[in-house]
């Protein structure tokens, strides 16, 4: 019995880092074989962007256009999260939200829409809900101040699915969704197997994606792609983390940078990201990074870089400042970005 409640609870807990969240410090015990923990965090960012892609909160792989340039500063708490974790036998169920659900304004009170995360449910490797798609790594995710930071290099969804994990392989169906095509027809499942290997170096995982995309003339294209990505321990603390995405991955990279079809075409891409993080001492870290997109269809490149510096002030509480930069190389627009963090672990 203690054997099995260790168990359930380590899978519980590898879950919620998968789920990209922060490790719940409040935990309750509910009966013989129940566990109830809250947790996430609470982040405070000011942000000031300059050049002639338009003010937003966090990159993504696209952006408005200005025919002038602008300088917009803005301090906002958006980002902040909170999770529930109920955990009990063989069975876990785990739900999070954070205030990126739109609404607010800055005449009265600023108010903003909490916005489903994650809400799904684990049962011996089985997951059903909505959380992270499997095609994507989340280590491979580096630390930044702009959320998840050069989002153009990223696979980066989150959307419901029934996966299935058995051992390093996972396999899953998820919602399909034809961007630049006729949604109402997507009667298929986007399919998608994924392999991981692990060590004390780090991990690396391979993923293939395959899915049935209708276009607006009633025609059924057939996709597929693929991702390599990982991190990777260097020296000390020091850590590499990479992501490649290639073929028809369409709205699985880039959040929003790309179609899955343009007129009758599958859109084909190329992605990458690379970032290398720093330990300067046992609380002082830094991340350079690069980011990179094109397409070949509609000619879509956009690229980005920053670096930062972080201190943990307490083993909760971190503080940091990040400079980059922002660009769409295809429409020759391009706009810099300072952003200081403060964030606090519950």
């Amino acid at each position: 019995m203690l054997t099995s409640t260790i168990k359930n609870i380590t899978l519980a807990t590898s879950l919620c880092l998968v789920a990209g969240s922060a490790a719940a410090a409040f935990d309750f015990e509910v009966g013989d074989e129940g566990k109830l923990s809250f947790g996430g965090y609470l982040k405070v960012d000011a942000r000031y962007v300059s050049g002639d892609v338009a003010y937003r909160d966090f990159w993504i792989g696209s952006g408005q256009p200005l025919a002038e340039s602008a300088n917009q500063f803005k301090i906002f708490a958006n980002e902040s999260r909170f999770n529930t974790k109920y955990v009990h036998g063989d069975v876990m169920g785990f739900i999070e939200m954070d205030f990126y659900g739109g609404g607010g304004n800055e005449v009265v009170s600023n108010s903003a829409n909490p916005r489903l995360r994650h809400a799904f449910i684990n049962y011996k490797g089985l997951t059903a809900g909505q959380t992270w798609t499997t095609f994507m790594n989340t280590s491979a995710i580096p630390e930044t101040a702009d959320f998840a930071g050069a989002t153009i290099g990223l696979a980066f969804i989150r959307q419901g699915q029934v996966r299935y994990e058995m051992g390093d392989f996972q396999v899953s169906i998820e919602n399909p969704e034809s961007v630049g095509g006729d949604t109402a027809n997507d009667d298929l499942p986007d399919v998608v197997a994924r392999y991981n290997v692990k060590g004390d170096w780090g991990n690396v995982s391979f993923s293939a994606l395959g899915r049935n995309l209708n276009t607006t003339t009633g025609n059924s294209e057939t996709a597929f792609g693929g991702s390599i990505a990982g991190v990777v321990n260097t020296f000390g603390r020091d850590d590499f983390r990479f992501q490649v995405h290639l073929g028809d991955v369409g709205r699985y990279v880039g959040v929003g940078a790309v179609q899955d079809l343009v007129g009758e075409e599958v859109e084909s891409t190329t992605s990458y990201l690379a970032a290398y993080r720093h330990y300067w001492t046992d609380t002082l870290r830094s991340t350079v990074l690069y980011g990179y997109l094109e397409t070949d269809v509609s000619n879509i490149e956009r690229s980005q870089w920053s670096v930062n510096l972080f201190q943990n002030l307490t083993p909760a509480l971190a503080i940091g400042v990040e400079v980059g930069n922002f660009a769409m190389d295809d429409q020759n627009v391009d706009s810099d970005y300072v952003q200081l963090s403060m964030r606090y672990a519950l």
